[in-house]
C-alpha cells in the first residue's frame, strides 16, 4: 500500500507543472492509486463527475506519467471512491461483501431469481464497473436514490446478472421484502389477460404493492399502447411509495422506439448506465469464477487463453461448460482446452497490441496517426478512423471509452456510432471485407 502511494505522490508531483493550480487542486489532489496489477492502474477519484473530467481533459498527461513511472504500457481504470471499500473487502477476503454483512442472510432466494446471481460473485472491470457500483448502491438503500435504476447494453453483458444481485441482496436484508423480477413480456401477457379475464384489480394490486420491481427488457413495450398505459401508473404508484423500481434495456431511454414520452422521461428520471461488452481482464475473472462455482480447477493461463477465444460473458460459460463435460477430472488441463478450441499446440491466438491495429489502419487508408487521432472530420478521415473503432472492438475486444481514449480522447457513444456504422455496411456489402485482414495475424508485439 505504501509503494501505491509513494508511486502516486510521483504521479502527482510530475501532474502538478503540467496543469494549472485550480485544475490540480479541484482534479487531482483527492485522487488515489488503489491497485497496480498486471499493468492496469486502477485509480479512485471522488465522483463520476471528476471521473468524467479527468477521462476527457488529462487522461494523455495521466498516461503519459503512469507509462514513465511504472516502465510499461498502463491500462489506466477510474473508479468513483465509493466503490473502494467493496475492492478493499474483495482483495481481503475474496468476497465482495465482508462477513458481517452476511451474518443473518437467509436461505432462499426471490421467486425467478437465481441464486447465484449475486454480486460476491461478480466480476467487476471498467466496462461494468459504474452499473455494479450504482446496483450496489441501490441495493443498500432501495427506493432512496437512484429510482429508476435504468441498465442497458447489448446481449449476454451482465445486465440480467446486476439486476437478481439487486433482488438477491435486498432480500437477504430484509426476506420480508415484497420483491418481483419479471421481463417485459410477461408483464405485458399479465395485463393482456388480466384485461381478458376481467380480473384488473388482482393485477393492478400484485404490482403496485411491491417493495422492488424489476423488468428485464423493458424496450419490448414499444408499440403497446395499453401496456404502456398500465406500466406508466404502476411506475408512479411505486415511485411516489418510495419502492425501488431497476430496468434494463439493449439501449437508453432516449433511442427507445414508440415509446410514449411521459413514459421515457419516468424511465430516465433516474440513472442511466450502461454495461459494456466486457474486455480481454474481465473476460479472464468471468472464466475463473465460473470454474470456482463449477468446482474445477482452471490455471489463469488456461483462462486468458479462452478469454481471447470468446467475447461475449454468456458464451464464456457456455464454452467452459463444454470444456468441463469433456474433462474427466477436477483439473481442467492444457490438452482438453486446446482440442475445445480446436487449435495445436504451436497455434495459440494471437492478441494484437492497440497501437498496431491503429498503425496497419493508417497504413491501410494512407493517413496519418495525428490525422486519425484529430478533433478533424473530413470526409477522408472518417471511414478509417471507424474502421479503427471497429477492429479495436472486434480484434481486441476493447471497450467504448478505452476505444475513444486511443483515438484521440473521443466520447464513447461516438464509438458506439463508428462500430455499428463498420457493421451494418459489412452486413450490407457498402464496404469491402478486406478490412478484416488489415490487421496481420502475425503481430510483432503482445498485449499479454
Amino acid at each position: 500500500m505504501e509503494d501505491l502511494k509513494k508511486l502516486w505522490n510521483t504521479v502527482l508531483g510530475e501532474i502538478e507543472v503540467e496543469v494549472s493550480k485550480a485544475n490540480f487542486l479541484t482534479l487531482f489532489k483527492r485522487t488515489s492509486l488503489i491497485s497496480l496489477e498486471n499493468n492496469v492502474v486502477t485509480i479512485a477519484a471522488p465522483s463520476t463527475m471528476i471521473i468524467d473530467l479527468l477521462q476527457r481533459k488529462f487522461y494523455d498527461i495521466i498516461k503519459k506519467s503512469v507509462d514513465k513511472n511504472i516502465g510499461a504500457e498502463a491500462q489506466i481504470i477510474f473508479v468513483p471512491k465509493t466503490i473502494i471499500e467493496v475492492l478493499e473487502t474483495a482483495s481481503k477476503d475474496g468476497t465482495l461483501f465482508s462477513e458481517d454483512e452476511k451474518v443473518g442472510k437467509p436461505i432462499g432466494h426471490p421467486p425467478r431469481v437465481r441464486a447465484d446471481y449475486t454480486f460476491e460473485n461478480m466480476a467487476v472491470s471498467s466496462s461494468n464497473q459504474l452499473a455494479f457500483v450504482s446496483a450496489t448502491t441501490v441495493a443498500k438503500n432501495p427506493g432512496v436514490t437512484y429510482n429508476p435504476l435504468f441498465i442497458y447494453g447489448p446481449t449476454g453483458v451482465g445486465k440480467t446478472h446486476l439486476m437478481q444481485a439487486v433482488a438477491n441482496e435486498v432480500y437477504f436484508k430484509n426476506p420480508n421484502r415484497r420483491i418481483l423480477y419479471t421481463t417485459s413480456e410477461e408483464f405485458t401477457n399479465e395485463v393482456v389477460e388480466a384485461i381478458r379475464t376481467n380480473n384488473t384489480a388482482n393485477m393492478k394490486r400484485k404490482f403496485r404493492e411491491l417493495d422492488l420491481l424489476i423488468i428485464d427488457d423493458i424496450q419490448f413495450v414499444a408499440g403497446k399502447e395499453k401496456i404502456q398505459e398500465e406500466l406508466f401508473h404502476t411506475f408512479n404508484t411505486l415511485v411516489d411509495k418510495s419502492a425501488q423500481i431497476v430496468l434494463s434495456s439493449d439501449r437508453p431511454p432516449a433511442e427507445i422506439k414508440q415509446v410514449e414520452k411521459r413514459l421515457l422521461s419516468r424511465f430516465a428520471g433516474g440513472l442511466t448506465v450502461d454495461v459494456q461488452s466486457p474486455d480481454f481482464e474481465l473476460r479472464t475473472a468471468i472464466l475463473l469464477i465460473k470454474a470456482k462455482k463449477y468446482g474445477v480447477g482452471l490455471s489463469i493461463e488456461l483462462a486468458k487463453l479462452i478469454a481471447q477465444k470468446e467475447q461475449d460473458a454468456r458464451g464464456l460459460e457456455g464454452l467452459l461448460l463444454r470444456i468441463i463435460t469433456q474433462q474427466g477430472e477436477d483439473e481442467i488441463t492444457e490438452d482438453i482446452v486446446y482440442s475445445v478450441l480446436s487449435l495445436s499446440k504451436d497455434e495459440k491466438p494471437v492478441t494484437h497490441h492497440p497501437d498496431e491495429v491503429i498503425e496497419s489502419v493508417c497504413s491501410f487508408y494512407n493517413v496519418k496517426l495525428t490525422q486519425l487521432r484529430s478533433a478533424k472530420r473530413d470526409a477522408f478521415l472518417v471511414r478509417p478512423r471507424q474502421v479503427a473503432m471497429f477492429l479495436l472492438k472486434k480484434k481486441l475486444g476493447l471497450t467504448f471509452v478505452e476505444i475513444g481514449h486511443l483515438l484521440g480522447g473521443r466520447d464513447h457513444t461516438t464509438v458506439i456510432y463508428g462500430v455499428g456504422k463498420i457493421e451494418n455496411m459489412l452486413e450490407k456489402s457498402l464496404i469491402s471485407d478486406d478490412i478484416l485482414g488489415i490487421v496481420s495475424p502475425n503481430p510483432g508485439k503482445n498485449v499479454n
